[in-house]
């Protein structure tokens, strides 16, 4: 990924924020049969490694925990709100008209090994996580205890874990920062009244 130095989001610590706000990860790899990508939805340890770890479970039927040997290189996208912009929506285009559409979006690479777990007890730890952290804006959360044991037990024999320990991670936020204020803060209003609060929040926090 190209990254210029006013998009470049080098925090670790925003980069994770996103990770949890946009879980839903584009799992890249690379084996015999060429460049495969799976979407999984992974959670974060924040705390395990230097740059954290990826958490996540694949049908037992998909070929990629067969096919990648441990420690394989591969590669975790991650996207936040993104949408498009219009040249309209700058007041700077009504002086100059030397402006032109763009795309403004947040993304995160999350480059690390990956790693398989068939045991039982990182299965049940990696879904028991899962479900916590999914459920709990519910009124009624549902929990692991709530299948039957034998169907549960039936379940996890359908599925692997998989561990992905981040080596490193690249950020980008392309949101604005090199256009004037007023047009920046143009955008913003437009996308708000196109409903589009989140990429125009995103673009809010940039502002100085």
């Amino acid at each position: 990924m190209y990254p210029p130095t006013h998009f470049a989001e080098p925090r670790v610590d925003e980069l994770h924020r996103l990770i949890q706000a946009h879980p839903l990860g584009t799992l890249v790899s690379q084996g015999d049969d060429g460049l495969d990508a799976n979407h999984l939805p992974f959670l974060l340890d924040a705390q395990a490694g230097e740059a954290g770890t990826l958490l996540a479970h694949v049908a037992r039927a998909n070929p990629l925990w067969q096919t990648l040997a441990d420690g394989a290189p591969v590669l975790a996208i991650f996207h936040g709100p993104q949408g498009y912009i219009s040249p309209s929506w700058y007041p700077g285009k009504q002086d100059t008209h030397r402006r032109v559409p763009t795309w403004n979006y947040e993304v995160v690479h999350a480059h690390g090994t990956l790693h398989v777990h068939e045991d039982e007890k990182f299965l049940r730890r990696v879904l028991a996580l899962l479900t916590r952290t999914h459920e709990a804006a519910e009124p009624a959360p549902w929990k692991m205890g709530d299948a039957p044991p034998d169907y549960l037990a039936e379940q996890l024999q359908r599925i692997v874990g998989i561990e992905l320990r981040i080596t490193r991670l690249v950020g980008k936020r392309k949101l604005n920062q090199h256009h004037e204020l007023r047009d920046r803060e143009g955008a913003i209003q437009a996308l708000e009244a196109r409903g589009q609060s989140a990429l125009a929040e995103a673009m809010q926090r940039t502002l100085p």
